[in-house]
């Protein structure tokens, strides 16, 4: 287990007798007597200091022998940042073994992708949480299977595929052998009122949602995006998989998912894909009290988290097709491109292949950019994992289109795009604003600079 700093112990002893919120998601606590861990916003009766163990993950208390409270629910708890600034190579390793890549790869494999051996990455493991990558892979598993009886209508064959398991005999097994629990007494006792299922998303601190609305609606693409008075809608292609999600806020600090996904196999990785594209981890309070300290008047509203897109190549193309117009022409070609490619019914943003492909000639736009688009789209048929910054290769992208593609393709925290006109526009209102001082949160300035127009 991690050792927690005495400062840290009476931060935590503090927040669990007051049932502070801002701490939500950064420590768990378990209670000896009962063998449940909670987070620290539970509403059950405070326990005795003598009965309690605080930890800093929610496997470290699985390891420990606790069971989840059934009441607050850890597994949906906004994500921890009690990692931040611990060694980048094992951050990098849990953050891939949360994506799945244990279900689907060896563990040799996930090491060589990190740079180091296999050895040492199980040391860092046990440094770090105390126990070995697989048995996190495993906790972490049944922790998103926990989050899917609480708060779907799947049935436990689906939810046991959906996390990863192979066999719902497998999955029975290590749920009662690690929460004590069989996944039908976990289950709810009422089912959705209709087929569509649903997911509970859940964040820290401020959302400005009707702000990411208004950025989303302004650049929908008809039949692939809907915005409405309280959700953002859209259809996907994940893998080979096909789907469509809606999501609007449910309650304080909790977003909800409906979803159809042809593979349920793939649901984690469209959590992960959704918290990244409607930045659900950003501590926002944290970025603001320091873009406050640069310029006190720069955050005009609370909440603005950055609006992303599905991936970097969706946002290569919305960036080429908006090079030098306004945002309602690039939208008109984006239309175009869409309903062109896919006549009967759009079920996916243009692939690569699809526009790659493709005669372009039906798009009203110069020529040259036309050439760009299809160039781009031959790149990343070929190379579909580059990073924007290799795209610089390619005639007609510069370094708009790539930050472009960083801040809402890969929502970047730190994408200050310094060369937009209202930005450099209210780079005269605040003198004390530049690349430097708003470092790391650039990107959250852009978005607060541009809130100002």
């Amino acid at each position: 287990m991690v050792d927690i700093s005495p400062f840290a112990l009476k931060q935590f002893q503090s927040a669990r007798q007051a049932r502070d919120a801002r701490f939500d998601g950064q420590f768990y606590i378990a209670v000896k007597t009962t063998g449940i861990f909670c987070r620290p916003i539970c509403p059950a009766n405070l326990p005795k200091e003598e009965n309690v163990e605080y930890f800093v993950d929610k496997a470290q208390a699985l390891q420990a022998g606790y069971r989840p409270c059934l009441r607050c629910r850890p597994d949906s708890a906004p994500s921890s940042w009690a990692w931040k600034g611990v060694e980048t190579t094992f951050l990098r390793a849990l953050k891939l073994i949360e994506q799945g890549e244990l279900q689907h790869a060896t563990l040799a494999d996930l090491a060589e992708r990190v740079g180091i051996s296999d050895r040492y990455l199980r040391q860092l493991f046990q440094h770090h949480l105390g126990m070995a990558p697989k048995q996190y892979a495993l906790y972490h598993q049944l922790m998103f299977a926990k989050q899917l009886l609480h708060s779907s209508s799947m049935s436990i064959t689906e939810v046991a595929f959906a996390s990863g398991f192979n066999s719902v005999r497998r999955f029975n097994d290590a749920f009662k052998q690690v929460l004590k629990l069989t996944p039908r007494q976990v289950r709810k006792d009422t089912e959705s009122e209709n087929d569509i299922n649903h997911i509970d998303l859940a964040f820290k601190g401020p959302l400005d949602w009707q702000h990411m609305l208004d950025f989303y609606r302004l650049r929908a693409i008809e039949g692939l995006e809907l915005v409405d008075e309280h959700s953002y809608q859209r259809a996907f292609k994940l893998g080979d998989s096909n789907g469509w999600f809606k999501i609007y806020p449910a309650k304080a600090g909790t977003m909800r998912v409906e979803f159809k996904l042809d593979d349920t196999r793939q649901l984690k990785a469209l959590v992960n894909q959704l918290r990244r594209m409607f930045d659900l981890d950003a501590d926002v309070l944290h970025i603001e009290k320091q873009l406050g300290e640069v310029a006190p008047e720069l955050v005009k509203r609370s909440g603005i988290r950055i609006p992303g897109v599905w991936s970097t190549w969706e946002a290569g193309v919305r960036a080429i097709l908006g090079q030098q117009v306004s945002i309602k022409a690039a939208i008109g070609q984006l239309n175009l491109l869409a309903i062109t490619l896919q006549p009967e019914a759009i079920s996916h943003f243009p692939t690569p292949q699809e526009v790659g492909q493709a005669d372009l000639s039906f798009l009203r736009m110069p020529q040259s950019r036309k050439e760009t688009l299809s160039r781009f789209a031959q790149f990343m048929m070929h190379t579909p994992d580059a990073s924007p910054e290799q795209w610089l290769a390619l005639k007609g992208i510069g370094p708009w289109t790539i930050n472009y593609a960083r801040l809402r393709g890969a929502s970047e925290p730190n994408c200050f795009l310094d060369g937009d006109l209202v930005v450099k526009k209210m780079l005269q209102q605040f003198p004390s604003v530049n690349a430097q001082s708003v470092a790391p949160w650039g990107s959250y300035a852009t978005f607060h600079c541009w809130s100002h127009a």
